[in-house]
């Protein structure tokens, strides 16, 4: 059987990928599939979020195995037919790591397999992909950021610091200094 998965970027704009791929085909090929479908670059880390009904992250199905011990589950390891048991039932993908992309999968229909299809293959498109990563920013993050300081919380610079001239300043230790030396005279005969 052949599973009819909707991915859609976590953007404000509508842009997702409809993705056929066989059940019994893993995670890891679904990952592929994403990255071809949305025209990823690179080779960057991605991990699949299995969520329940309430949306609430079950399992955790990274590309590769970061468990200490080395036995970890990866992306390889798990099969579409675990993941998608019902139509409805959704994934969450994260894909990459300074640029975040975040998808959401979810199983539209199961349908039968066509001969010589070479899956997963991307059955339709919609939306233009950005060049970078959506970012999170919302009113609220604005909100909270960084206040910018108002020009009255400072004094200015120059009533701070008088552009005066260096005059006032003591010169007198560098006069030291100079007439120091101005009296030690060394004739080439004493270095002999």
């Amino acid at each position: 059987m052949v599973y009819k998965l909707r991915i859609i970027l976590d953007a404000k704009e509508d842009i997702f990928r409809d993705v056929e791929i066989r059940g019994k085909q893993t995670l890891w090929n679904l990952h592929l599939g994403i990255k071809s479908a949305f025209s990823l670059m690179g080779d960057d880390l991605s991990i699949f979020n299995i969520l329940d009904e309430d949306g609430v992250v079950v399992k955790s199905v990274p590309l590769e195995d970061m468990s200490d011990d080395g036995d970890g589950e990866i992306m390889s390891d798990v099969y579409i037919t675990e993941v998608f048991e019902n139509v409805g039932d959704k994934i969450h993908f994260q894909y990459g790591f300074m640029d975040l992309w975040e998808f959401f999968c979810e199983l539209v229909e199961i349908i039968d397999e066509k001969p010589a299809v070479n899956y997963p293959i991307t059955v339709f498109r919609f939306g233009k992909m950005p060049l970078k990563a959506p970012s999170k920013s919302t009113a609220k993050s604005k909100k909270n950021s960084i206040i910018p300081l108002a020009d009255d919380d400072f004094g200015s610079f120059e009533d701070e610091y008088a552009a005066g001239s260096f005059e006032d300043e003591d010169d007198d230790s560098f006069d030291d200094d100079e007439e120091d030396f101005a009296d030690d005279n060394f004739d080439d005969d004493d270095l002999d």
